[in-house]
């Protein structure tokens, strides 16, 4: 009798533990938790620690409340001024709501299958009514805080909250970029073409300035030179003819040498004069005279 009772307090203390076991479940810090009862929810529980059950008739399914990434795949992106863009983005967002999460979505890569399309949206409805220069340059920042408020009202119907949403990359399509490249190299060219052009507008200019100057230095200088020697030709005859109205024979005779050494000047000089003519009147008498 004794060993029947006490399998029977064993039997029953084993199934104590199985019950303690099945019915206890522990939520860790970065879950929350959510007991079902046959498929329907009965409770949400967001503190962490030990908590309890229904066994076998409850089950819990857990969810994860730390901050989450959704990446968005590159989509073309038409801006307010027509041009084509082609962004990359992501976001980051935590569940709030881990029941209606649940009741609407059911897992996080349902989450991302639902969210990745929301995302898009707003992406082109807010990218869609501001040009491309206010993207890239005057209000990037704006612009995001837009696309995160419209994103978190679409995701706030899965118990979702949006934290933030970023644009990593902005381009233009490639077939776009090399239109723009081509368009901007020929405008290069064009604008080397001209300046090259002014260039040598500008060298002819100073050539011909340069020209001019030294025509106009050349002629002064010959002008000058011409004058000198004008008035050196006239101080010589001046001191010419005061020498010959001192002397006329003396005067004759020193040009007629002067004559004959230009004349007589080199080793094959021939020259056919008659001898008693006026050039060689000195050679044969000094003072000149017939």
């Amino acid at each position: 009798m004794n060993r029947s009772v006490a399998i029977g307090a064993g039997v029953v203390a084993v199934i104590v533990l199985i019950g303690l076991y099945l019915s206890a479940f522990t939520v860790s810090m970065t879950q929350q938790a959510i007991v079902l009862q046959f498929g329907d929810p009965r409770a949400v529980v967001t503190e962490p620690g030990l908590h309890w059950k229904l066994p076998v008739v409850q089950n819990v399914v857990y969810v994860d409340k730390r901050i989450l990434n959704l990446n968005a795949p590159p989509e073309e992106i038409i801006a307010k001024d027509r041009k084509r863009l082609v962004v990359d983005a992501f976001a980051r967002y935590r569940i709030v709501d881990s029941l209606r999460f649940y009741q609407s979505i059911g897992s996080l890569q349902s989450a991302e299958d639902r969210l990745k399309p929301n995302l898009v949206s707003s992406l082109r409805n807010v990218l869609g009514d501001h040009t491309l220069e206010e993207l890239v340059r005057d209000n990037r920042a704006g612009l995001m805080k837009k696309i995160q408020a419209a994103f978190n009202n679409a995701a706030q119907q899965f118990g979702i909250e949006v934290v933030d949403v970023r644009i990593r990359r902005a381009d233009l399509p490639e077939q776009n970029s090399q239109a723009i490249y081509q368009r901007m190299q020929t405008e290069r060219e064009r604008e080397a073409a001209e300046i090259r052009a002014q260039g040598n507008e500008e060298a002819q200019r100073i050539r011909s300035r340069a020209d001019r100057e030294v025509t106009v230095l050349i002629a002064e200088s010959e002008r000058d030179a011409q004058i000198a020697r004008g008035e050196g030709d006239a101080k010589r005859n001046e001191i010419y003819a005061a020498a010959y109205s001192q002397d006329p024979e003396f005067f004759a005779f020193y040009r007629s040498m002067e004559a004959y050494k230009k004349s007589l000047k080199g080793d094959n000089t021939t020259m056919i004069v008659e001898p008693q003519g006026e050039f060689f009147r000195y050679f044969g008498n000094e003072s000149g005279r017939r």
